[in-house]
């Protein structure tokens, strides 16, 4: 008994020593800039002489189960609530969990609830790099994407960067004032002689992200010279894809005006663009104060800038400021044609797209639809206007007044650019009166039966006078005749005619009627020969009779 009291008592303080009074670590965050990792904590015990140490494993993708857990590097035996893991973290899309514990000598907290994180997913873009410079009232700034020069890298399309600007004066009563710019820009419309301070701020639109904002730079602005020589109010005329430039000349002498170009593209890139500006076609030494650049325009995609060059006969140049195109934004679209025509009641509106048939780019990526706006033109101001929207370029309205005039205007329109086009030129067209439709009406039940009966009579006459069958030659007609239409009159085929010359005169003259007709009536239907030798007994007899009437 004494021995099993000996060893609890030896054994009692044992486990008392396993025990501990550190408190885990709590709020565990992660904060990623760019390509730096900090890992955060709090902790509310009131220990002393207590450090921390953190743990991470790496799942290279969410099938696996991931490595086993080991020491988080920079984070190991730290005696403050953050820690820096930059050189730990190389996979940037993959799952990483960390945990933390409180240590004093041998005693150890419990591990702090895991932290899971995807480095991309929770990175924030860094601040860029600007360079001011002041010269004749305007602020040029040269702005370097997040992570320049470095080897590893969050943000693996610099390009893809947009670049947002807050200036202001740097007075008391100083108004924020907030503008985009590209890598290499200028900033104007600043007051001379004053101070100015801004911050740059980083953007991946596609992404929703903004990035942590630039130190505060200031810089002053010089006083700008108004040099006479430079084109002014630079201003773009589009209609229908034809783009116009004009400006304004405040030259008194003589002075020869160059357009040039740059794609606009190429102000997105980091490199020095300022040797990329083109001269436009048909616009170089021009002393006119407008030039049509719509040659330029390629592609509907994508902005395009331009400014003029003014060169007097010293040769001094000057650049004007610089006015920016975006095709399908600053094009207006203009007035469609307009056909009417009026047929079954029914007014039909024939529509021809902006810009005549050749302006496939209007009709193609503006996606148009038509506007139609009719009323009745009478004498009542009142009349109301209606509008019908149509996708085709024909529509047709109904309900139609008779003897009115009806006036008509159209206006091509996109949804997609939220741009409305100019008005057509009024056409109108006046309907047909009741009593035309009625006389319509009354000609067609006239003309119906008639043509109907003439039609009738048509197939009577045809079939009589013009029978579709001839009967068979080989049918002989009555009384020794060929059938045939009774209504018609057949020609008479030719026959020989013989004749008996007797010496008596007044008998010859007899004999010759009687057998002329003795002969005519012995024709015969299948040879069409004659003969004098048929009936003899009967001739005999008739010339006795003849003779006996005679004498």
């Amino acid at each position: 008994m004494e021995v099993f009291l000996f060893c609890l008592l030896v054994a009692l303080p044992l486990r008392c020593a396993g025990q501990t009074n550190l408190r885990s670590p709590e709020d565990i965050q992660v904060y990623v800039v760019n390509t730096n990792f900090t890992l955060s904590w709090n902790y509310t015990g009131n220990d002393t002489n207590v450090t921390f140490s953190a743990e991470y494993r790496w799942f290279e993708d969410t099938e696996t189960n991931g490595t086993e857990w080991k020491g988080l590097p920079g984070c190991q035996n730290v005696t403050c609530t953050e820690c820096d893991f930059s050189s730990a973290i190389t996979e940037y899309y993959d799952m990483y969990h960390v945990r933390i514990r409180a240590e004093r000598r041998e005693e150890v907290s419990p591990w702090s609830s895991i932290f899971e994180m995807i480095p991309y997913f929770i990175a924030q873009i860094g601040p860029p790099g600007i360079v001011l410079q002041s010269i004749n009232g305007v602020i040029k700034i040269k702005v370097s994407p997040p992570e320049e020069n470095q080897v590893r890298k969050m943000w693996i399309t610099p390009l893809d960067f947009k670049y947002k600007v807050v200036l202001w004066e740097n007075s008391s009563n100083s108004e924020f004032r907030s503008q985009n710019v590209f890598p290499t820009d200028t900033i104007d419309d600043l007051a001379p002689d004053t101070t100015y301070c801004l911050k740059v701020q980083a953007t991946l639109p596609l992404e929703l992200r903004e990035g942590l904002f630039s130190p505060i730079r200031c810089i002053k602005t010089t006083h700008k010279v108004n040099d006479l020589l430079c084109a002014t109010n630079l201003r773009i005329l589009a209609l229908d894809m034809e783009f116009h430039l004009h400006w304004t000349n405040q030259y008194k002498q003589h002075v020869s005006y160059s357009v040039q170009y740059l794609i606009g593209y190429l102000k997105k890139l980091l490199d020095d663009y300022s040797v990329k500006w083109l001269n436009v076609r048909g616009c170089e030494n021009i002393t006119d104060t407008q030039c049509n650049f719509s040659s330029i325009i390629t592609a509907t995609s994508g902005s395009y800038y331009l400014r003029v060059q003014a060169m007097n006969e010293y040769n001094r140049s000057c650049l004007s400021n610089e006015v920016e195109v975006d095709p399908l934004i600053t094009n207006e679209i203009g007035p469609p044609g307009v056909t009417l025509d009026i047929s079954n009641a029914l007014l039909h509106i024939q529509i021809s797209p902006p810009g005549g048939s050749e302006s496939e780019v209007v009709r193609d990526h503006y996606d148009l639809s038509y506007r139609i706006l009719y009323w009745k033109n009478s004498s009542n101001n009142e009349e109301e206007i209606k509008v019908k929207e149509i996708k085709q370029t024909i529509g047709s309205i109904s309900d139609l007044t008779p003897s009115t005039l009806y006036c008509v205007k159209a206006q091509a329109f996109s949804e997609a650019y939220n741009k409305s086009g100019h008005f057509s030129k009024e056409e109108c067209i006046k309907t047909p009166g009741a009593t035309f439709v009625i006389a319509l009406i009354a000609v067609f039940v006239v003309a119906v039966p008639l043509g109907f009966a003439l039609y009738k009579a048509y197939s009577k006459i045809k079939y009589v006078f013009f029978p579709s069958c001839q009967p068979p030659l080989n049918i002989e007609g009555f009384g020794g005749q060929l059938f045939s239409s009774p209504y018609l009159l057949t020609a008479e085929e030719p026959i020989e005619n013989c004749s008996i010359i007797e010496t008596i005169i007044t008998e010859e003259v007899n004999q010759t009627v009687f057998k002329d007709y003795k002969h005519s009536k012995q024709s015969s239907p299948d040879s069409g020969n004659y003969s004098n030798d048929d009936n003899t007994s009967g001739s005999k007899v008739s010339e006795e009779t003849l003779e006996k009437e005679t004498v």
